[in-house]
């Protein structure tokens, strides 16, 4: 017991000991993530072709299945120096609250003026853009942390920015809305009658809320319809995993300078951003066969593609338009419930934790959002965070762990990702309050509608 005590609260790191390279997790799996395909050849994309959509040197980064590290230039560094080294906090006051013999650890991503994960990807992204000469970039959101954080990249760079927000998101979130405006970026609810992708969907879909999916397809088009201009995504993307990759390594370096060797390593998934980057160095060693975890990725019940989707190649947005990605998948056309955990509301998983998961490296599990709006209370409550929705996935699991660890005696160590924090999701949290949140759960005739979208290779 004495020896516990010597960890402190909140492990902090020192500047210098900030990563200096991302860890490409792809050039250790066995089994590397499908080749993106062309939507209209059907076969892989090579750079060139990707070019037309992204950035060039993001192009490569997407292409690259070999380069164990890729260098992280001293522009982006010196950026994430505002707000990195991010601390690795050990929950004492929840593993009091709940009586558990197990020890919780959470990464706090959530200690910047956009409220997430996402600023890692988001100032890379815009860096390159800038490096290329670019004008500006377009982009979808859902939440809002994505649109926030690259609209104060671009801000900082002095890049323009339009983002195409998840339209239920734009109305439960206006003051989201405002933040991303005040950083100079445009604001526009997808879907929207300002691209043809916008007013294809909502004749097949009348006054539909929207998806990830929807707003993606927008974001392609503005991009490809203005001279000087690229897409950026905030998340499913090998690129954006390389980026997030920093959290997990600065996650290993502060558990090992403790000797603290995690059991189970738990993220929310929605696109896979957030958990890719955590698990990343550890399940490279759990590959390489140096240690192993279990590792568990948490959706939410209302758009399960891990658990209950298929493993196949689709069109990552709705208007299907953009390459085809092998992932699970429920369909390129499957429209979530309006949860409030808007980030998660994506129909596909990332390609390289699909391939994870599909090689059993990892495990997944779903939850429905009134049990996650129980935890997220209990979490704010103790540990003094309030969380967003989409991070309260992983608290929810975090948690059941720590109470079967009460039950059996085990002094398991868990870790999971708190990746935001939830002071622009009050309207949620007024809803649990009120009793009027509900959980919505597609039934198996709504996936195969959405499954018979997915193209026949």
């Amino acid at each position: 017991m004495a020896e516990e005590k010597k960890i402190p609260y909140k492990i902090y790191l020192e500047e210098k000991e900030m990563p200096t390279a991302w860890y490409n997790l792809r050039a250790d799996m066995k089994n590397k993530p499908a080749p993106l395909l062309n939507p209209g050849t059907r076969e892989p994309m090579k750079q060139e072709e990707l070019e037309q959509v992204f950035c060039r040197e993001l192009a490569a980064q997407e292409l690259d299945d070999e380069t164990a590290y890729i260098p992280i230039p001293e522009e982006i560094r010196n950026f994430y120096r505002m707000y990195r080294p991010s601390p690795l906090v050990r929950a004492y006051c929840l593993e009091e609250k709940l009586q558990t013999p197990a020890k919780i650890y959470y990464k706090f991503e959530g200690n910047n003026t956009s409220g997430s994960h996402k600023l890692n990807s988001a100032i890379a992204q815009a860096y390159y853009a800038k490096k290329q000469g670019l004008k500006g970039v377009t982009t979808e959101t859902g939440a809002g942390q994505w649109g926030t954080a690259l609209s104060m990249a671009c801000a900082y760079l002095e890049l323009d920015c339009r983002v195409y927000m998840v339209k239920v998101s734009y109305e439960q979130k206006p003051f989201r809305r405002e933040v991303m405006r005040t950083y100079g970026a445009t604001v526009t609810p997808s879907p929207s009658g300002e691209t043809e992708a916008g007013r294809t969907i909502l004749k097949k879909h009348p006054g539909t809320t929207g998806s990830l999916g929807c707003a993606i397809s927008e974001a392609v088009e503005a991009a490809a319809s203005r001279e000087g201009y690229r897409y950026v995504l905030g998340s499913v993307l090998n690129q954006v995993l390389l980026h997030q990759s920093v959290i997990g390594l600065e996650t290993k370096t502060a558990m090992d300078k403790y000797g603290i060797v995690p059991d189970v390593i738990i993220g929310c998934a929605g696109g896979g951003s957030n958990l890719g980057g955590l698990i990343s160095p550890f399940m490279g060693e759990k590959i390489r066969g140096e240690k192993d975890y279990r590792i568990i990725g948490v959706e939410p019940a209302s758009c399960p593609s891990l658990t209950r989707g298929r493993f196949a190649y689709d069109f990552c947005d709705t208007g299907m338009v953009t390459p085809l990605a092998k992932m699970y998948t429920l369909g390129n056309n499957f429209i979530p419930s309006p949860n409030h955990a808007g980030g998660l509301r994506y129909h596909g998983m990332s390609p390289v934790i699909s391939q994870l998961y599909h090689d059993g490296l990892m495990e997944a599990a779903s939850v429905e959002q009134s049990a996650v709006f129980e935890a997220a209370e209990l979490f704010a409550r103790v540990e003094g965070i309030l969380p967003a929705p989409e991070s309260s996935h992983a608290i929810r699991a975090a948690m059941d762990e720590a109470l079967r660890c009460k039950e059996t005696g085990e002094e398991k160590t868990i870790l999971f990702g708190l990746t935001g924090t939830g002071y622009f999701d009050m309207v949620a949290y007024e809803k649990y309050n009120d009793g009027r949140m509900t959980d919505e759960i597609p039934g198996q005739e709504e996936l195969e509608r959405g499954f018979a979208t997915i193209p026949r290779l």
